[in-house]
């Protein structure tokens, strides 16, 4: 049988902060031994805007992704 889950004052605050100010993501809390041991927080952002311009060649739109992949190196 399952050790019941220990959570004090200490824990609810951590998770409410990490879940405080979160529009879109998720929050994994994980348990070992009946003890939250880590708390990760993913967030997610969203633009309204599209990606990329309509009407772009496929010629124009692979010499794009080498600018991006530059840019990151």
């Amino acid at each position: 049988m399952a050790k019941p889950l220990e959570v004090d004052q200490v824990w609810l605050d951590r998770i409410l902060e990490q879940v405080n100010g979160l529009q879109y993501g998720s929050v994994n809390i994980t348990v070992h031994d009946g003890r939250i041991v880590q708390i990760d927080r993913t967030e997610r952002t969203r633009y309204d805007q599209p990606s990329h311009k309509q009407g772009q060649s496929d010629q124009q739109k692979a010499g794009n992704g080498d600018q991006l992949r530059a840019v990151a190196q």
